[in-house]
């Protein structure tokens, strides 16, 4: 009997959960950067363990919303968490137990699904070993968790066995998606993320994540190569100017390092061409949540 469930991801911006899930998964589908709120939507990364295939939900960070996308994907996060089989709080070892980490536990206390809780207190390599025993006797002395795990994602420390764990915690099932499908995220969103990605990393503090990426065109030449046209959107003029840099040197970074990768993920040459454009009112666009996966009358 082969066995299939679903394995939601939560806890503070940039605790590790793309990281995770990229490492779990063995490919990048998820961005990965020093800037917190970079997940928006609930990304799907399917991967196989033994006769268990697990689909992870790496949703985006919870914190306390306070613009209309930032509520959609607070309750983006909620509802991953409440609809899985299993849901894994990854704590930073280095923050420990926070004021967020607690209102994230006081708001599980009241989830009815049943699902058991996992522990994942993730960057050990930073925090000496008597203070991560301490940790873990202080959160699990502050909520019920099924188990814990001492992990790294980054570094791959103690991946195997929760691995291992995960595929035994799976509901007997029959797989929902073929052996090789490792996302359930289309292809070219995917390559729209990996631009957004390059544009958070080059730009840094200069603008936060009001911005998006999205596929304008996407041409399959007889060559085999790929012609992708994709649009950013900016909120504002002045957002503009630093996207573009001067004389276009930060877009033409941004493109080349977006190439790269996306070619590197497709395995096919891929021709990228962005353009930057103005849109006051992108973050309330009824068709970009959706696309997102974000439900809008959350955003209310």
């Amino acid at each position: 009997m082969t066995k299939c469930g679903y394995i939601a991801l939560i806890g503070e911006p940039n605790a590790g959960k793309s990281t995770l899930l990229n490492a779990i998964v063995g490919a990048k589908l998820a961005i990965v950067t020093h800037k917190v709120q970079t997940t928006r939507t609930r990304i799907r990364g399917i991967a196989l363990e033994g006769d268990a295939q697990m689909i992870f939900i790496d949703t985006p960070g919870l914190f306390k919303p306070r613009r209309g996308l930032d509520r959609a994907m607070v309750s983006a996060a909620w509802s991953g968490a409440e609809e899985a089989d299993v849901v894994g709080l990854l704590i930073e070892a280095n923050r420990g137990l926070t004021d967020g980490v607690q209102l994230i536990l006081d708001r599980l206390k009241e989830i009815k699904s049943g699902a058991p809780v996992l522990l994942l207190i993730n960057k050990i390599d930073k925090v000496k070993a008597e203070k991560l025993l301490e940790l873990s006797q202080k959160l699990n002395d502050a909520f019920p968790f099924a188990d814990t795990y001492m992990i790294s994602a980054e570094h791959g420390h103690g991946l195997p066995k929760l691995r291992k764990d995960l595929a035994e915690k799976m509901p007997e099932d029959v797989w929902l998606y073929p052996e090789d499908q490792i996302a359930d995220m289309p292809i070219r969103m995917i390559a729209a993320e990996i631009t957004r990605e390059k544009l958070m990393l080059r730009l840094h503090e200069e603008l936060p994540y009001q911005l998006t990426v999205e596929n304008e065109k996407w041409e399959d030449r007889k060559d085999g190569s790929i012609r992708i046209d994709q649009l950013i959107y900016v909120s504002r003029d002045g957002h503009k100017g630093i996207v573009l840099g001067k004389g276009g040197e930060t877009i033409k970074a941004v493109s080349q390092a977006a190439r790269a990768e996306i070619t590197e993920f497709l395995g096919q040459t891929v021709h990228l061409f962005l353009q930057v454009k103005v849109d006051e009112k992108w973050m309330a666009s009824a068709e970009r949540f959706e696309n997102m996966g974000l439900d809008i009358k959350a955003s209310k």
